[in-house]
């Protein structure tokens, strides 16, 4: 779910039961929920809403506790990623239809040869990344990725692995992202420190999570490319004589949402506590949500005048662009509400209290409290700022390059092991139109090697600095 900057550490959640309940409540919940999709064929909205609210009893909450506790998480996650994949969706159509998906994906396919295409998309991925949330690096860049893989011939894993590897290195270990700005503060890092190793462990993640571990992805989860940003080329039309809007003009489109957010970021790292109407106005339009929607205006005459598109065909292109992501939506949403159970249950604070006083190296423990509230709860914001929370009092005793890497061992931690409590999850299965199974082989497995990496890339960092 989409986060603020900048963010206070949570009050701890009183657990609803003991450890050994809270424990077998979540397990049991997740195989309940994978039983009910692959055996019973039942809906993933509906097995994700069974799975929470079943949780939340068996850990010890009441009835209506845990009904509660699923529609706040299902609200909190509509009122944050939902918009974002709505309004991508718009902008998706309209990249699409306006001829300015495929300019760019020609232009791409045209440059890079098949061996160089997926490299191209990891770095693609990574500069969309670097001052993006991942969701909505994702929603912007589905139509490319897609495109992209339909029209080279080359399979979507080898094509969609590297992209979303660039996406997801970035959003966890380099900042302005909320996780590792949250981190930095509570721990009191330097961010420009931060900034520069955390680029040095995510070059070489991306490079092992992404086009490496691509080849392998294509070969466990060989899935067609879904039928989504269908443009005029695609169904066998003559597109050479139709206009459409030059590669610049399409580029700039897509980088509009990019250098709002960017300037945002960029702000509180020149000018940190600054208060002035010039500030109030770079932060709210480098609000994501507000980014999107000044990236679909700004598409409607940029890309629609490109392509000659008259004021029925956006309308058109708009009114049609939401209906086909409508149950990614909702699946989305109730990943979210799951995640919500297990956060409101205290299974969180439970494994930080467990692993608070053991004696692993701070770097490595860091990475491991991050790891498990992480794969607990489902959510990467919550596992860094927990982790952040526990680790503060050790880090007062680091050196500052040392700090820094605490930061990004906690930032590694909080990708690993994405699974069915994971609103991105749901996010990357709908859009790829992979199984639950393809999407642990390939999207949960890519997360694995990046926090992987990032920690040994950490580690190794920590010999030298």
């Amino acid at each position: 779910m989409i986060a603020p900057l900048l963010m206070a550490a949570p009050d701890p959640v009183v657990p609803t039961g003991s450890d050994a309940q809270l424990i077998l409540a979540a397990l049991g919940g997740i195989a309940l929920i994978v039983l009910l999709i692959t055996y019973f064929k039942l809906h993933a909205f509906l097995s994700l809403m069974i799975g929470a609210i079943a949780v939340g009893i068996a850990a010890g909450m009441g009835t209506t506790e845990a009904v509660t506790a699923f529609a706040k998480g299902f609200g909190d996650t509509m009122g944050g990623v939902g918009i974002l994949i709505g309004l991508g969706a718009m902008y998706g159509k309209l990249l699409a239809d306006s001829g300015g998906a495929d300019r760019i994906v020609d232009t791409l396919v045209n440059r890079a040869s098949p061996r160089s295409l997926p490299w191209m998309m990891a770095l693609v991925g990574a500069l969309i990344g670097l001052p993006m949330f991942f969701e909505v690096g994702l929603v912007l860049l589905m139509p490319v990725i897609i495109l992209v893989a339909r029209r080279s011939g080359q399979s979507l894993m080898r094509i969609a692995i590297p992209t979303l590897a660039g996406l997801s290195a970035m959003h966890g270990l380099v900042p302005p992202h909320p996780g590792p700005l949250v981190a930095i503060s509570a721990l009191g890092a330097n961010l420009g420190l931060t900034l520069a190793l955390g680029v040095l462990v995510a070059i070489p993640t991306v490079i092992i999570a992404g086009p490496v571990f691509s080849t392998f992805a294509a070969k466990w989860a060989p899935v067609p490319v879904p039928d989504l940003f269908v443009t005029a080329e695609d169904e066998g039309q003559d597109v050479t004589r139709r206009p459409r809007p030059s590669f610049v003009a399409a580029l700039i489109s897509i980088l509009i949402p990019v250098a709002l957010m960017l300037a945002s970021a960029l702000w509180d790292v020149v000018a940190p506590g600054s208060d002035s109407v010039a500030r109030s106005v770079v932060h709210f339009l480098g609000l994501p949500a507000m980014a999107l929607l000044i990236a679909v205006i700004a598409g409607i005459f940029i890309l629609g005048r490109g392509g000659q598109m008259n004021r029925e065909a956006i309308a058109s292109t708009l009114e049609t662009s939401l209906p086909p992501i409508a149950g990614i939506i909702f699946i989305v949403g109730a990943g979210g509400g799951f995640k919500q159970v297990l956060i409101s249950t205290g299974i969180g604070q439970v494994i930080a209290d467990a692993v608070q006083g053991s004696g692993l190296s701070v770097l490595f423990l860091a990475w491991v409290v991050a790891v498990l509230i992480r794969v607990a709860t489902g959510s990467a914001t919550v596992a860094t700022v927990t982790a952040a929370g526990i680790l503060a009092p050790v880090a007062a005793d680091l050196t500052s390059p040392h700090v820094a890497l605490m930061v990004l061992a906690i930032g590694a931690g909080s990708l690993f092991l994405s699974h069915v409590n994971d609103a991105g999850f749901w996010l990357v299965k709908g859009y790829l139109g992979t199984s639950i199974g393809q999407t642990l082989k390939t999207w949960t497995v890519m997360e694995c090697l990046i926090s992987v990496c990032g920690l040994i890339g950490v580690l190794l960092l920590s010999l030298v600095v």
